[in-house]
């Protein structure tokens, strides 16, 4: 007879709220945590729990990464994925949702794909199609004509263009809603931090997709195109490259959310023109680069609230490696592996509007890691990943 119960049993429980010595009690049917208890939770002769050993082990939230691109593959040229036919993008995603749950990522949120790829990679895995995380999915970027990122966006100019360009989102199922609100590194002839959707315009990308209770997310290098995002009320700042003191302290008093993705400009700069990075996406990386410590000593010291996003499949920024990176960058840039782990997994959770996920608690769903090492001491901890649950089934 199947088990109605699973329970972790003589190891340690590691999230935002601290590591401590106890069991995790999981409904089997239900995929959710029914006790965090620092007693015996096996009872001799009861024939429907299932008792998984993890002694000298930690187990741990599965982590939340909210920015990927679940379509590319972190070529070096990201824009030769117009050359692939939509089916193939459909099946790049499908290995990459794998690859994701099997590095522990469990939840993530897609920041833009062709048309409803990514929604769909979505119901895929929800309805046990496809093997990954669960998805939140923003379907194609809002972008001004000629615009970041075009070449696979949604392009409108004007309010009223905006605010159709987002209503064809939300019809589509979208999560979140993306737009850009500056320039890129990966658009040739985009200047990266100028300003590109204006503040009138993020504003109809907020007000049209709040009427529909849906959050939004705005890709922002320039430190004039985060205060517009943050004035109209965007949600969460993607990777906010050139963020000064004043944007910084703008963003703690409003509440948004910055999500680094500290391993697209790594991945760009470190492997550059030799590996056949566009000498211009190298240049504008390296220029990047150099101000991003900048930004995250304003942030930190404003107190902005981090979520952790890789933006996966940038160039040699592969889905699998990323989040295990991101969090190391995250803490070489001046967090501590507590902060670090907060970022990955409520503080990510919350950002994403997906509020049972992101801690080890009564309630939550079974998202969980366990781990060799306690991950609020040790950042590389989560690279040491012996056996992945989502929804309280083994997934790796």
């Amino acid at each position: 007879m199947d088990a109605d119960r699973l329970v972790f049993e003589g190891g340690r429980v590691a999230d935002a709220r601290g590591t401590r010595r106890a069991d995790v009690v999981v409904d089997v049917e239900t995929g959710r945590i029914i006790a965090v208890s620092d007693e015996d939770s096996v009872q001799p002769g009861d024939e429907n729990t299932e008792a998984v050993d993890v002694s000298g082990k930690v187990v741990a939230p599965g982590l939340v990464d909210a920015h990927v691109h679940l379509m590319m593959d972190g070529r070096p040229d990201v824009t030769t994925i117009n050359q692939d036919g939509r089916e193939l993008l459909s099946y790049r995603a499908a290995a990459n949702l794998r690859a994701n749950i099997e590095a522990g990522v469990t939840t993530v949120r897609d920041l833009g794909a062709p048309g409803r790829l990514a929604i769909d990679a979505g119901v895929a895995v929800e309805e046990g199609v496809l093997d990954g995380p669960r998805v939140v999915a923003c379907g194609e970027n809002v972008v001004m004509t000629g615009g970041h990122g075009h070449w696979f966006g949604r392009e409108a100019d004007g309010a009223a263009e905006v605010q159709k360009a987002v209503r064809e989102q939300l019809k589509r199922g979208a999560g979140v809603v993306k737009c850009m609100a500056t320039g890129g590194v990966l658009t040739e002839g985009a200047v990266t931090g100028a300003p590109e959707l204006t503040e009138r315009e993020l504003s109809a990308v907020v007000d049209t997709a709040s009427a529909k209770g849906v959050p939004t997310a705005a890709h922002a290098h320039g430190e004039v195109g985060i205060k517009n995002a943050v004035r109209a009320g965007i949600t969460s700042v993607e990777h906010g490259t050139f963020m000064d003191r004043e944007a910084a302290e703008l963003m703690a008093r409003e509440g948004t959310y910055w999500v680094p993705t500290a391993s697209a400009l790594e991945g760009i700069v470190e492997n550059g023109v030799e590996a056949g990075i566009p000498e211009q996406a190298v240049e504008k990386a390296e220029d990047a680069q150099d101000r991003f410590e900048r930004a995250w000593e304003h942030a930190l010291e404003a107190g902005v609230t981090i979520a952790m996003g890789t933006d996966a499949g940038t160039p040699f920024n592969f889905h699998g490696e990323n989040a295990l990176r991101e969090m190391e960058l995250m803490v070489e840039y001046g967090l501590s592996a507590e902060a670090a782990l907060e970022a990955a997994t409520i503080n990510a959770a919350e950002l994403l509007g997906v509020s049972d996920v992101g801690r080890i608690a009564e309630g939550y769903r079974a998202d969980m890691l366990v781990l060799t090492d306690d991950p609020n001491e040790n950042v590389s901890a989560w690279r040491g990943s012996e056996a992945v649950y989502r929804d309280g089934e083994r997934v790796a």
